[in-house]
């Protein structure tokens, strides 16, 4: 054999050869026995090799077995890149029940179990500690206390974290010492809401005491400070704590509530609140207007002008 007929001989056997992965494989069974592979070299009828096999070893049977070691490295390195691909998948796609055919039959109808979504845990507040029914009652009476209007059970409840059964029965318990005790006031149910109350019978005394503290005597202070603003009004706070010498803030501030003098606009230069008298100062002092206050000057001292000059 030539060379040129071993090289075609070699490159039929290369373009003949069929990966191992490709080979058709007869399903196995326990009755039927596999079959030798049709690839193992089968000795000659005559007993002899065949020349065109021992041409191909003389010539290099590396090359073929080299071909296919290198494919199935190739593929086994393929079907490990294709199990950690999967293996990746797999979490993301939900868990599979693995099974051969043979060992069920039923195997593709396994149904997928989802995985669970991850779930982020708040931790619960910690609830409230329970008063004891002396602190429960403590503390109700200090809010009851300061309150201006009715407050209900609800609010109450809110307020001391504690369960609205027992804040009903608490005031009722309340209201029950307060009328056995006797005391001046009284818890009461009104509006919707609890509040304390004055008795009715101790209501001479309550209107008495209203009375008198509205008739109460004005401080020397507050008696000077309502003539300068009488004599000088419209004036500003700074002007009346220039003439009398004095801060009087707080004295023009309890003129104001007791009702005797008012703000009546602003200064035009600075700014600064104006006060005038009131109404109820003409009533108090029986007076139609302000022009029927008694003159200054036979109150004023002889040498007043040597006071201004001096103050200047």
């Amino acid at each position: 054999m030539t060379d040129e007929q071993r090289r075609d001989s070699l490159a039929d056997q290369a373009a003949a050869w069929v990966p191992p992965w490709d080979r058709p494989r007869p399903p196995a069974t326990e009755d039927t026995p596999t079959p030798p592979d049709e690839s193992a070299a089968a000795p000659d009828a005559s007993g002899g090799p065949d020349a065109a096999e021992l041409a191909s070893d003389e010539v290099g049977p590396a090359e073929p077995q080299h071909v296919e070691v290198a494919s199935e490295e190739a593929a086994s390195a393929s079907e490990e890149v294709a199990s950690e691909e999967a293996g990746s998948a797999g979490p993301d796609l939900g868990g599979v029940t693995k099974g051969t055919a043979g060992e069920s039959g039923d195997a593709g109808d396994v149904p997928r179990r989802q995985q669970a979504g991850r779930r982020r845990v708040t931790a619960a507040p910690e609830p409230a500690p329970e008063l004891s029914d002396t602190e429960l009652r403590g503390a109700l009476e200090a809010i009851l206390l300061v309150v201006d209007e009715p407050v209900s059970e609800l609010v109450l409840a809110q307020v001391l974290e504690q369960p609205a059964e027992r804040v009903g029965p608490m005031l009722d318990e309340i209201a029950a010492g307060y009328t056995t005790a006797g005391h001046g006031f009284e818890l009461r149910r009104a509006a919707g809401g609890w509040r304390l109350y004055t008795r009715p019978e101790y209501a001479t005394y309550v209107e008495r005491f209203v009375l008198d503290g509205q008739s109460v005597r004005l401080t020397q202070a507050a008696l000077e400070t309502l003539a300068v603003v009488a004599y000088k009004q419209p004036v500003t706070r700074s002007r009346i704590s220039a003439i009398r010498g004095v801060n009087c803030d707080g004295v023009i501030r309890t003129l104001v509530t007791r009702g005797l003098i008012e703000e009546c606009g602003t200064e035009t230069d600075s700014g600064a609140f104006l006060y005038k008298t009131t109404t109820l100062f003409l009533e108090k002092l029986g007076l139609n207007t302000v022009d029927e206050l008694p003159p200054l000057a036979p109150f004023l001292p002889d040498d007043v002008e040597e006071l201004a000059d001096a103050t200047r």
